[in-house]
């Protein structure tokens, strides 16, 4: 059972920030509707033909699909791309975004969806730790940097979420494209443009003064790399608020909320 004195902790430290980290997770999303692969079940309900199969999410976030068959491949991320694009994001994006013009503020999030660009963030307060949707890489590496996917509509069957050509393709060598989005045992994720957003974040953190509360939403604990990045802000001197309904304890001192997130930022951030 959640106290009203934890929420009233969280909120007098957000008001006192001299600056903010939002850092995010998987859950973050769930509120605007985008499907939650924490856990099996959660999956295969947004991915039915996946469950026949018996593939998981860490089956099909393989970057080895895209050469033993594309169309496979593209399926599945050409389906996560579209409910990203008509996804609109939930009230507490809005929430963050006001926060975020009264302090000084940055993101980081394993999440690909480009929701927080959706809401209204900058794309020079962002890292997208695992990469983005909406960028894409050559899958040869001939040389072509990484570049938007504005212009790439893969046409995914419903039933059996194969795309139908044409794929997306490289504009130097026409070969074929992939999301620059880090899979399970990807060695040839192009992590240059997260390596630029990291670095912006790096400079951020140096260049702050007073106070910094780093607001935590959704980070799992699977895949703990925002949950660990959380805490070492922490162990550094930042305060921490740890938002998640399911795992919400936060080191000794910080403050854990077991809510949504929708809910815990529309009473954080009033």
């Amino acid at each position: 059972m959640i106290s009203d004195d934890a929420v009233a902790r969280a909120a007098a430290l957000v008001a006192r920030a001299d600056a903010l980290v939002f850092a995010a997770g998987a859950g973050m999303g769930v509120d605007s509707g985008l499907p939650d692969f924490r856990g099996n079940e959660g999956f295969w309900r947004a991915y039915p033909p996946y469950a026949a199969l018996g593939l998981d999410f860490a089956d099909l976030a393989n970057p080895a699909w895209f050469r033993r068959d594309p169309g496979f491949a593209w399926g599945f991320y050409g389906h996560r791309q579209a409910l990203s694009r008509r996804t609109v994001p939930h009230e507490g994006f809005a929430r963050l975004l006001d926060a975020a013009a009264r302090a000084h503020a940055f993101v980081f999030t394993s999440n690909v969806d480009g929701q927080f660009q959706r809401a209204g963030f900058s794309e020079d307060a962002i890292v997208e730790c695992h990469g983005s949707l909406h960028h894409l890489q050559c899958l040869d590496g001939c040389g072509q940097p990484i570049f938007p996917a504005t212009h790439a509509d893969v046409d995914v069957d419903p039933e059996s979420f194969r795309a139908r050509g044409p794929l997306p393709s490289c504009p130097s060598c026409g070969g074929l494209a992939r999301p620059n989005v880090l899979m399970f045992g990807d060695r040839g994720w192009d992590d240059a443009r997260t390596d630029a957003q990291r670095d912006r974040l790096a400079r951020f953190l140096a260049g702050r003064r007073g106070a910094l509360v780093v607001v935590e939403c959704g980070a799992g604990v699977s895949i703990p790399t925002v949950r660990a990045f959380s805490e070492r802000l922490a162990s550094a001197g930042a305060a921490l608020v740890r938002i998640d309904p399911r795992a919400c304890e936060a080191p000794v001192g910080h403050v854990g909320l077991p809510l949504g997130a929708r809910a815990a930022l529309c009473q954080i951030f009033p």
